[in-house]
């Protein structure tokens, strides 16, 4: 049979060390599938949502408990929000741990790092649009948090709220960034970051005459591994999205205010165990946006892994690296698990 186009994506062939699931983890190629159930899930709600706080909790649980399929079509699309994030996680993960990160890819793992932030901003603006009472913490805690950065501060709330009161225009505003904004970066910055893989040669590995297994693979049985996990991943979403609802409470009436039960996407509970740490610019500010920046500039800071450590498992020469990258995800836990 001639290869159709979905083989056309692939190389023809990849190394058969690094085409291990024990070396990808699928992570990749797991994150753009939960990415297009994201996106035809989104477009289904999007026929019964209203943009407007008075009407939008209940539009939500219209679709959740009135519109055929509807709960179902909102729970996919919750749970797929949330596997993308932790997918997207591992898969950064990865690329540091497996050092693969250096010239010639440098920009790309850039580009890596900006679609995960711009997951958790989406994920984020989704939990916002529910506008039940539980999502009052993220929103006057976010809006408020983006008050107390020097100087640019009121002008990045206008941008992000829209000025005034945070729920006068936030919901409207919300949700187009997360319609179209952020979503139309993610699409961008997706196809950016799936081009820069084929042009800085696929796969990373080291050279040639470094290799102790220069076997390699055809691009069918890539195929037929991705369809594999496609599948698993499909029957895992679909049994979760079956028998755990995603959240829904009560709808908000009148302005956001604060209770003794509220808290932050899961996502970002850690932010929120250090708000009570003190000042809310370092803590909720200064902090997360210098652990970011840490992140990003790991390939300018640090020498080039060996070549022949690259595609491999905690190699020795970026061993500092991993016990930073290490000392921080730890670190975030923690505070996740202590809410």
């Amino acid at each position: 049979m001639p290869p159709s186009f979905f083989h056309h994506l692939h190389p023809p062939t990849i190394p058969t060390a690094q085409a291990r699931w024990r070396h990808t983890l699928g992570a990749g190629g797991t994150a753009i599938f939960l990415m297009l159930i994201l996106g035809v899930t989104g477009i289904l709600e999007m026929f019964y949502y209203a943009p407007n706080p008075a009407e939008a909790a209940l539009s939500v649980q219209t679709i959740t408990y009135h519109v055929p399929f509807g709960g179902f079509i909102r729970n996919l699309h919750y749970w797929a929000a949330q596997a993308l994030i932790v997918v997207s996680a591992i898969h950064f993960l990865r690329v540091i741990f497996t050092a693969v990160y250096g010239s010639p890819r440098r920009f790309n793992y850039l580009l890596g790092l900006a679609l995960f932030v711009l997951s958790l901003m989406l994920d984020f603006t989704g939990y916002i649009l529910r506008w039940d009472v539980d999502i009052c913490y993220p929103l006057l805690t976010g809006t408020n948090l983006i008050k107390t950065i020097p100087v640019i501060g009121d002008f990045l709330f206008r941008i992000a709220v829209g000025g005034g009161e945070a729920c006068e225009m936030a919901l409207l505003r919300f949700y187009t960034w997360h319609i179209f904004g952020l979503t139309i970066l993610v699409v961008i910055l997706g196809f950016w970051h799936a081009f820069r893989v084929r042009r800085d040669g696929g796969i990373a590995v080291p050279p040639p005459a470094l290799r102790s297994d220069v076997t390699r693979i055809p691009r069918d049985e890539l195929v037929r591994r991705e369809l594999l996990a496609i599948f698993i991943v499909s029957i895992a979403l679909i049994l979760l999205s079956s028998f755990v609802p995603a959240p829904i409470a009560a709808a908000m009436t009148g302005k956001p205010s604060l209770t003794a039960e509220a808290r932050a996407p899961w996502f970002f509970l850690w932010v929120q165990q250090m708000l009570k740490w003190g000042d809310p610019f370092i803590f909720g500010v200064l902090i997360p946006t210098s652990i970011l920046t840490f992140l990003a500039l790991i390939p300018y800071i640090f020498p080039k892994p060996n070549e022949a450590d690259i595609g491999q498992w905690f190699p020795k020469s970026n061993r500092v690296v991993q016990v930073i990258v290490g000392f921080i995800v730890v670190f975030i836990i923690i505070l996740t698990l202590q809410r």
